[in-house]
């Protein structure tokens, strides 16, 4: 189409040039409900809403930033097609008022990227917000390598196998420590439980010797003076 790259030209002066930028385009999503969830092969339904009636373009912006126009929409709903004027097997336009609606026939990752709407008015251009159109990310989890193996095949932990040296002196200190906590007051009972024994004993032994001054006669009588005879 020999309007395309004017068209183009047009937009690339719309993206780097303040003051053309219109608010009264807005694009809503009709189908899928949700655009992070568009899967490969699905219909893509994108709708331009705008007060006016002047015609509409719209124009697909790929991954790496390049401008690709799609299709022009006359106010008599002639859509213009940039790969065929007339039909595209790829895309679907439509005008319903002053709603210019596309449609994406089998979405796929050439077709990833941000699409504008874009409106000559006055003119001036008056460009729509982007809307991103990409699809899910797949995420793939790296297999997990094997730890060694011994002879019989089975998959050794190397934690019990090379034990860290620092970790082992650390629970020693540990362990000392504990130990020491333990034992301490432990002998400290025990040997003021042995003093306190043996001055028990010291002072029984006092007491007896104390009470076995005085002695006694063999029958355990007290002596009696002999009588003298008259």
């Amino acid at each position: 189409m020999d309007t395309a790259p004017a068209l183009l030209l047009l937009l690339t002066l719309g993206f780097c040039c303040p003051g053309i930028y219109g608010q009264s385009l807005q694009i809503k999503l009709k189908s899928p409900r949700d655009i992070t969830q568009l899967q490969v092969g699905q219909k893509l339904e994108l709708e331009c809403h705008t007060d006016k009636s002047h015609g509409a373009s719209w124009i697909h912006q790929d991954r790496s930033g390049s401008l690709h126009f799609i299709v022009f929409i006359n106010p008599l709903s002639r859509a213009t097609f940039g790969e065929n004027p007339r039909t595209s097997h790829r895309f679907e336009a439509s005008k319903d008022s002053t709603i210019y609606r596309l449609a994406v026939k089998s979405f796929t990752p050439q077709d990833e990227g941000s699409y504008f709407c874009v409106m000559n008015f006055n003119q001036m251009l008056h460009f729509s917000p982007g809307l991103r159109a990409f699809l899910p990310v797949t995420t793939t989890v790296a297999p997990s390598t094997p730890g060694p193996t011994t002879q019989r095949g089975t998959t050794e932990d190397p934690d019990l196998t090379t034990p860290d040296p620092e970790e082992e002196r650390m629970q020693e200190n540990r362990n000392f420590f504990c130990h020491i906590f333990i034992w301490v007051p432990l002998a400290g009972a025990l040997l003021l439980l042995l003093i306190a024994l043996v001055i028990t004993i010291v002072l029984c032994q006092q007491t007896r010797r104390r009470r076995c001054r005085c002695k006694r006669p063999a029958n355990g009588k007290p002596p009696t003076k002999p009588r003298t005879p008259n």
